[in-house]
């Protein structure tokens, strides 16, 4: 039986346009809010108390020294008061062990750049 009311007529398919357009538009705004919901345990990155830097301990003309930032150390190695030979120690290690071991320190002789003339 036909009653001249399509399925495929423009009122349907504007009708169909627009409760899609509407369900897009809420689940829009389910997925804002499901982001901006808090999760117990969770934890908000950016409410992370920041990660302490690690530190260092260098042996320098026989002694012990330190504590010692990246940021020191780099000096250091600018200074070429650390070579690859010099023994540290950072919480966590077993034994003092040469730069060249501790990939971290590595890395910062890779980066520190050379003495200007030298």
């Amino acid at each position: 039986m036909y009653d001249g009311y399509s399925f495929y007529s423009i009122d349907r398919l504007v009708e169909f346009g627009m409760g899609m357009a509407m369900a897009q538009q809420m689940v829009q705004t389910m997925n804002q809010a499901m982001r901006n919901m808090p999760v117990p345990g969770a934890g908000n990155p950016m409410q992370m108390p920041p990660t302490p830097e690690r530190v260092y301990y260098v042996v320098l003309d026989g002694k012990q020294a330190g504590p010692f930032s990246e940021t020191e150390l780099t000096r250091l190695i600018g200074e070429k008061k650390l070579s690859k030979e010099t023994k540290i120690w950072y919480p966590g290690l077993m034994e003092w062990k040469s730069a060249e071991d501790i990939p971290e320190i590595l890395r910062l002789v890779a980066l520190t750049p050379p003495a200007i003339g030298g």
